[in-house]
């Protein structure tokens, strides 16, 4: 059986879809002290005071900096379809595994970015002296230095809020 462009196509167009769909079926774990889980609401937080001490901007990375690889196989298909339509016989066979290889390099470099967001990170002196650092995501609420500020624990996780 002999496969066409068109297959070839058809192939890749497929496995973009289902490489979507996979990345947008993941989990979204905010870091936000905006958003609660379900299993987060209607718990009690602990809750302390103290002063912002500092504030830095940071990035969080959803992906913990290891790629699902989806980018690069998505990125090699398509790279790999786009490279073999150049030249002819041999050619396209060369052109393709280049394309394949540059496609797979673009695809997981923009894997990697879409996973990183803006974030802040807080170090608060609380009221007994102790001194403690919380990373969380950016949300517009701004924090500077002076401020108090309360810090909510549960569980494990830790949000500071005005």
């Amino acid at each position: 059986m002999k496969t066409t462009s068109r297959t070839w196509s058809r192939l890749v167009l497929g496995a973009v879809i289902v490489s979507s769909l996979a990345m947008s079926g993941c989990a979204y774990n905010s870091s936000s002290a905006d958003v609660y889980s379900s299993s987060q609401a209607q718990r009690e937080e602990t809750v302390r005071m103290g002063t912002v001490d500092s504030v830095r901007a940071v990035k969080i990375s959803s992906n913990n900096g290891q790629p699902s690889g989806l980018g690069a196989i998505g990125g090699g298909a398509l790279g790999a379809v786009a490279g073999s339509a150049i030249g002819g016989g041999r050619g396209s066979i060369l052109t393709g595994i280049v394309g394949g290889l540059a496609g797979a390099v673009a695809g997981n470099t923009i894997e990697n970015s879409t996973a990183m967001r803006d974030g802040v990170e807080i170090t608060v002196r609380l009221d007994n002296g102790d001194l403690r650092a919380i990373t969380q995501s950016a949300t517009g609420e701004i924090f500077r230095a002076g401020e108090r500020v309360r810090l909510l624990s549960s569980g494990g996780v830790t949000r500071v809020t005005h």
